[in-house]
């Protein structure tokens, strides 16, 4: 079986779900995990010194939870294909494409949104931790390709569906 795992990760409200469910609607035999379903309950999210939520830490998702159902689409994605997708297979050599969706923050300068972030906690917090995790994937070997935001949603998306259609193509020409 030959499989495929995507990782779509931005900064809050900056479309990472609209670009993984449009992705996902292109190509065959894929599926979506989202972060964001693994949140823990609000009353257990840390909070640090000056009274902030710690949303953007792990210790505020069921991680264990999340890696359970990425382990359970790794030993069989099928089960997770609607039939929608499933039939929007065009090749006898599939390949199974996970999408999965988490909040890392990648463009320091435009994250505004509404509510805005109380004073400090952006720079004293969210951009540190964006910064650790990011290092922790390069040292992991990663290929992270960086997406320039201000782009179109429709440059965007076709820019991630080439390369993710790439790389599919890799897949299948192997052995």
């Amino acid at each position: 079986m030959k499989t495929l795992v995507v990782g779509i990760g931005g900064m809050t409200n900056g479309g990472k779900s609209t670009l993984s469910n449009s992705l996902h609607h292109q190509i065959p035999n894929s599926s979506i995990i989202a972060q964001d379903s693994f949140f823990k309950d609000d009353s257990v999210v840390p909070v640090d010194s000056n009274g902030f939520k710690q949303y953007d830490m792990l210790d505020a998702l069921h991680m264990d939870k999340m890696m359970s159902k990425v382990d359970s689409w790794r030993r069989d994605p099928e089960v997770f294909l609607t039939p929608e997708h499933a039939a929007m297979s065009r090749s006898k050599e599939k390949v199974f494409v996970l999408i999965v969706e988490g909040f890392l923050i990648f463009n320091y300068s435009s994250r505004v949104y509404t509510p805005p972030d109380p004073p400090g906690y952006f720079d004293g917090h969210v951009w540190p931790m964006y910064l650790k995790n990011r290092q922790e994937m390069e040292s992991m070997g990663s290929r992270i390709v960086l997406l320039d935001g201000l782009k179109s949603k429709d440059e965007l998306l076709a820019s991630v569906y080439e390369d993710v259609t790439k790389e599919i193509e890799k897949i299948r020409e192997k052995d």
